[in-house]
């Protein structure tokens, strides 16, 4: 039988799916936003547990709820479809237990278990968040693809997307470093875990209702054929022949490690280097604002010089500038500040692309293969994001712990000279490297150049016009 459509008449796609479709970024990065600046040094300033430990403790428990992506993923395909659609039934029932879930890992009674007891509680919290986390955002981030058929409408929504995560995080990340942090007798900020609490159930409540938006406002108008069945292990093997899905998940993941090690690093550095947390929080609001700067733009950036062309080069710009950075080795962070958020707008660059760099590598496999799999292809992404931040987590651990950074407790503690200027290198030597890395790998591996999208786009706009489909 083929697939039944949609029963109801359905509005045509407008500014209401895109904005819809928008909070459920704002929503995971209420989530998210808190968690990358936060918890590492919850665990370290307040539960006093090792750095080193805590990035072995995350790189062990990302590597399983990674593979909860590609599985969620897979089974997102080949559901049954209803009538609410293939992926927004999971947003309506995954809002509940993704919020509860999140608010476990900032109890604040558990610092007063003992070491063996808090490690048991981060390592089952942590995983049980990322299990459940799993279940809203690969469905989230495959129902992009069932919204409109049209390339343009898919380019929007991934701008959109970007904005929302720019809200969600950059609002986390300025408004919580001013909230969370109390002074102690010798003056030094000191993370509060009351008020980092408080701010966790804000930010479940905001999320909750950012997923209540997104499901009410978007709809689901292209319907796949539940009869397309493909095992697993078959999708896998084309997959891994198809260069330009393997080389976006390598760019991605190598920006994703970037980024997420710049969010513990960043946080670190003005915490104990510059010992400001009003510049912290402009900082982190910088890391997002520019992405909410350059969404305008979006759109002519890629007609006008394509999204691997634009990409490449601005990354290799922000290389520079953290090159440029490390070796001034600043010392006021107004200054400092100021060439960061000019580095910044390259990942923002990437950070707004990366959705419709996705939506360019479902259309080319669809053309490559005949099959549309979004759900697996997504959560296969996902996967390497998961295990770029593993690797960020554990070696930002494993670095801190390595240049002698003493765990911080309600007491404070004044870290040495040495120590400062180690964590002003992992800020900035480690992210030129990284990012070099991947404008190199867009620059001469990713095969989808502006002129190759347009070609994939009128094969698939042609299959459609023949009533050619994978049904």
């Amino acid at each position: 039988m083929e697939a039944k459509q949609v029963q109801k008449p359905l509005p045509a796609f407008s500014m209401k799916d895109k904005i819809g479709y928008m909070f459920g970024d704002v929503g995971n990065c209420f989530l998210l936003g808190l968690m990358n600046a936060f918890l590492m040094i919850y665990y370290t300033n307040i539960l006093g547990l090792p750095a080193g430990l805590v990035g072995t403790l995350f790189f062990a428990s990302t590597m399983i709820d990674a593979f909860a992506d590609v599985i969620v993923g897979r089974v997102a395909d080949v559901a049954k479809v209803g009538h609410e659609g293939r992926f927004r039934p999971w947003i309506r029932r995954m809002k509940w237990p993704t919020c509860l879930t999140f608010l476990l890992m900032f109890l604040p009674f558990v610092k007063h278990f003992s070491e063996p007891g808090k490690i048991a509680y981060v390592v089952f919290t942590y995983i049980l968040f990322g299990l459940v986390f799993a279940c809203i955002n690969i469905p989230y981030g495959s129902l992009s693809s069932t919204m409109s058929a049209n390339a343009d409408d898919k380019a929007s929504l991934s701008v959109f997307r970007s904005v929302g995560s720019a809200v969600g995080a950059g609002g986390t990340g300025f408004a919580l470093s001013l909230i969370i942090y109390t002074e102690n007798a010798a003056g030094h900020k000191i993370l509060s875990e009351q008020r980092l609490f408080w701010s966790a159930i804000g930010c479940a409540v905001l999320a909750f209702i950012s997923y209540s938006i997104l499901y009410h406002y978007t709809h689901e108008r292209i319907a796949s054929n539940p009869k397309q069945k493909v095992r697993l292990h078959s999708s896998i093997k084309a997959m891994l022949h198809d260069r330009g899905l393997v080389s976006l998940i390598m760019a991605d993941i190598v920006v994703t490690t970037c980024t997420s090690l710049s969010g513990i690093t960043t946080t670190y550095l003005f915490n104990d280097y510059f010992n400001n947390n009003h510049a912290l929080s402009v900082a982190l609001l910088f890391t997002y604002g520019t992405t909410i700067a350059l969404a305008p733009f979006a759109k002519w950036i890629t007609v006008k010089f394509g999204k691997k062309e634009m990409c490449a080069t601005s990354l290799t710009v922000t290389a520079m500038l953290y090159a440029i950075l490390y070796f001034l080795h600043i010392q006021n962070p107004w200054l400092y500040l100021v060439i960061l958020f000019v580095a910044t707008l390259g990942t923002s660059t990437f950070s707004l692309m990366i959705w419709a760099f996705i939506n360019d590598v479902n259309d080319n496999h669809q053309v490559i293969t005949g099959m549309r799999e979004d759900g697996t292809i997504y959560g296969i992404n996902f996967f390497g994001r998961k295990i770029a931040q593993a690797l960020a987590n554990g070696v930002g651990g494993v670095l801190l712990s390595i240049i002698g950074y003493q765990s911080s407790t309600s007491g404070g503690r004044v870290q040495t000279q040495a120590v400062l200027d180690h964590i002003y290198m992992l800020a900035n030597l480690v992210p030129a490297l990284l990012m070099i890395t991947a404008a190199a790998i867009l620059a001469f591996w990713y095969p989808l150049t502006r002129q190759r999208v347009r070609e994939v786009t009128a094969k698939l706009e042609a299959a459609v016009g023949k009533g050619e489909t994978n049904e």
